[in-house]
């Protein structure tokens, strides 16, 4: 579904919430004693590049199945982390395609599809839908710094182009402009399918009337399960999905266990994400580090702070 130059795509027809794949009626409770629509722990997959830089499906397969293998539940596919910024929208809707297509039984695969352009944000919304995912997340528009009508308007737009869940995303660092929780909850409130929202804003991460919490941010994962968050977005899980996940379902052990892994969350932040992270799975042999510009590799001073990380995890043996 492609929509005309004259605006977003039509609206989909209306659906029960209960038939969503990944649904809370299909998953029922979990550990956190709240309902978790797509799993508490989801990763936001990095889009590896081959060394002509086009997109690395194998390297992209295998990763996705490692991390549904060491405890997420599903992805985050062609977000900040998979540089969708650099992705031509015929290779974003193939990495999504492949997601779904090449899904772990059981797992959740969720679309990156926001833009500043309202009418592309609802296109590419459109096109994830088709293609099969079960909810996607749609980032505040940047650089065009909309107003709060602006905002409600956007959103608006957006959720009528998919009858899947809608995740919102606030994160000022990127974006320039903070939607503040009593805004993030009337957006919500304007559409059933909205349901939740990744905070990237640490300042404001509380719960929000009617939306679902995640955290945006690694490092405060753990704050925001202590706060009734339902999940997180996370990048760390790509390294530390295992004790991540026990975050979760040890609530007792949650602060000894975040504690253990504030290097990694340090040493992945060394840089602009997805920079180090990238650059940690180059060195556990995982994909290439290579990236788009305008990001560039690890420098070797950021590198020996990664390294020494993983080699304190376990991850990689010691550099002889």
């Amino acid at each position: 579904m492609v929509p005309s130059e004259e605006g977003p795509p039509p609206a989909r027809p209306g659906v029960d919430p209960s038939t969503w794949h990944g649904s809370a009626a299909a998953r029922g409770p979990d550990s956190l004693g709240r309902v978790s629509r797509f799993g508490p722990v989801l990763t936001a997959i990095v889009t590896p590049f081959d060394d002509d830089g086009r997109v690395d499906e194998e390297a992209f397969v295998a990763l996705h199945r490692h991390v549904v293998a060491n405890g997420s539940d599903g992805i985050v596919a062609c977000g900040s982390t998979g540089e969708a910024a650099t992705l031509s929208a015929a290779e974003h809707l193939r990495v999504i395609e492949l997601a779904v297509s090449e899904r772990p039984a059981g797992s959740q695969v969720i679309a990156g599809t926001g833009s500043n352009d309202t009418r592309h944000a609802c296109e590419m919304t459109a096109r994830a839908t088709d293609l099969g995912v079960d909810g996607v997340l749609s980032v505040t528009p940047y650089y065009n710094k909309p107003n709060r009508r602006g905002l409600l308007a956007h959103y608006a737009e957006v959720a009528r182009s998919t009858d899947k869940p809608v995740l919102l995303y606030n994160i000022p660092s990127r974006s320039v402009i903070d939607v503040p929780n009593d805004l993030l909850a009337e957006i919500g409130a304007s559409a059933d399918n909205i349901v939740g929202v990744k905070q990237a804003n640490d300042d404001n991460l509380a719960p929000i009337d009617g939306l679902d919490l995640y955290a945006g941010n690694d490092d405060s994962f753990a704050r925001a399960l202590d706060a009734g968050a339902v999940g997180g977005i996370l990048v760390a899980s790509h390294l530390v999905g295992p004790q991540m996940r026990r975050m979760v379902t040890e609530p007792e052990r949650r602060a000894e266990i975040d504690a253990s892994l504030r290097d990694v969350y340090a040493a992945l932040g060394v840089t602009t994400n997805p920079i180090g992270i990238k650059k940690a799975l180059a060195l556990m042999g995982a994909c290439s580090p290579r990236l788009r510009l305008p990001l560039v590799e690890a420098d070797e001073a950021e590198t020996a702070v990664i390294r020494a990380m993983l080699e304190r995890h376990g991850l990689v043996q010691p550099a002889a």
